[in-house]
């Protein structure tokens, strides 16, 4: 007969078979119980179309008591869960403003992070340093955020020069500190091998992550150092613009539209010497047809080049709008593209809830205060479900009738022969 099944076998036993408490959120749930929650934030305007109305307050603290629950878990013995409950607060971070419910806990949120960056692995580290950047944006640019920033500097820029380090962790920390980042990125210059015979191309993303932070530093520099900066590295950067990794060869290429663009603005008479041979490089790069390479490679580093090639040659930036809720910002320089898109990688598909909410954020992009505006405006601004439907319908049977037209002429092209 089979034996009966024990009562207590469906608890969680830790080690040496003693029982263990069980945990408030399991860690493949925990960051899905979070977006459960916090997913409504992402947008001012999404609520139910025909649904009763939500206890905001009482949503808030069920937000609270969960983060808490997360906090703690950042402390457990086992990575996994820690990793897990560092996602979670990532998720929630980046989807909501949580500033007074962070200054109570600012202390305690780092010590979390600097304990997770020390005795955590690379995964870890990295979700612990992701959390460092939002917790930073949260604070926004106040006394807190340099406190934050002189407790976790020292630990971020130890594992950054740390060469024994795993890359993926290295590449996390270069958002929270900056300070070697010109030494980092300078080695691609290199293109011989590493001394233990492991070419060095293991290390282009980490020197991608250093270059484009070095670049978003540089654009907060006082003009003098920028001049100087500009001198060092302006006739070394195209070299990498033969690089075998596009994301390389797209960071110099942007890196180096950006640099003209600060030289001009320091110096309306600005003259490359070399301006002939660049821009035979970044045509070559605009025009790229090798069939060695991916389309969607090609498509892309046409794309971004032709871009360059417009800002060195013509001074001239093709103008982004982003629209989030009501309002509309322009990005018009490179300036302010590289900017965008750094927090853009920060915060995710919280962006634009924090374009709209976030103070430090939008004082950055000197965007005013937010504008307020109530739930019945909020509602009038937003597109029924049905209407919706409508216009996707009627977008798919143009697209179709276009699509339909073209096939038709390619099927009657030998009529005419």
């Amino acid at each position: 007969m089979p034996k009966p099944k024990k009562r207590g076998s469906n608890h969680q036993r830790g080690a040496g078979g003693q029982p263990r408490n069980v945990q408030p959120f399991s860690d493949e749930d925990a960051s899905i119980e979070t977006m459960s929650h916090c997913s409504g934030f992402s947008d001012p305007a999404s609520f139910t179309e025909d649904g009763p109305e939500v206890d905001e307050e009482a949503t808030q603290e069920d937000l609270e008591y969960k983060l808490k629950g997360f906090i703690d878990l950042t402390l457990d013995k086992s990575a996994k869960t820690r990793q897990a409950a560092l996602e979670s607060l990532k998720s929630a971070f980046s989807s909501k403003i949580l500033y007074e419910f962070i200054m109570e806990r600012r202390m305690t949120l780092t010590d979390s992070i600097e304990r997770c960056i020390k005795k955590g692995k690379s995964d870890e580290q990295c979700a612990a340093a992701g959390l460092a950047c939002l917790l930073c944006v949260q604070m926004g640019s106040g006394i807190e955020s340099e406190e934050i920033f002189k407790t976790l500097g020292p630990v971020l820029k130890k594992i950054v020069c740390d060469g024994t380090a795993s890359i993926q962790a290295r590449q996390a920390e270069l958002y929270s500190t900056m300070e070697c980042l010109e030494n980092i990125f300078t080695k691609a210059y290199q293109r011989d091998r590493d001394t233990n015979g492991v070419s060095s191309t293991h290390n282009t993303v980490l020197h991608i992550s250093a270059l484009l932070a070095w670049t978003l530093l540089l654009t907060i520099c006082p003009m003098n150092e920028v001049k100087k900066k500009i001198e060092m590295h302006l006739h070394k950067l195209p070299s990498l613009l033969s690089c075998d990794d596009l994301n390389m060869r797209i960071a110099a290429g942007e890196t180096l539209a950006l640099l003209f663009e600060l030289a001009r603005e320091t110096d309306a008479d600005f003259f490359y010497e070399d301006m002939e041979l660049l821009t035979e490089k970044l045509r070559a790069l605009a025009t790229d047809g090798n069939k060695h390479r991916a389309k969607v490679d090609k498509r892309k580093q046409r794309s971004v080049f032709r871009d360059v090639l417009r800002a060195v040659e013509e001074r001239d930036f093709p103008t982004e709008m982003v629209k989030f809720g009501p309002e509309r910002m322009y990005i018009d320089c490179w300036v302010k593209k590289q900017t965008y898109d750094t927090f853009k990688e920060i915060l995710g598909s919280g962006m634009q809830y924090h374009l709209q909410s976030n103070d430090f954020l939008r004082n950055v992009f000197e965007l005013g205060p937010p504008v307020m505006l109530d739930a019945a405006t909020l509602k009038t601004m937003k597109i029924s479900r049905f209407e919706r439907h409508l216009y996707n319908s009627a977008a798919f049977k143009a697209r179709t009738k276009a699509r339909s037209k073209c096939r038709d002429k390619r099927a009657d092209v030998g009529e005419f022969f």
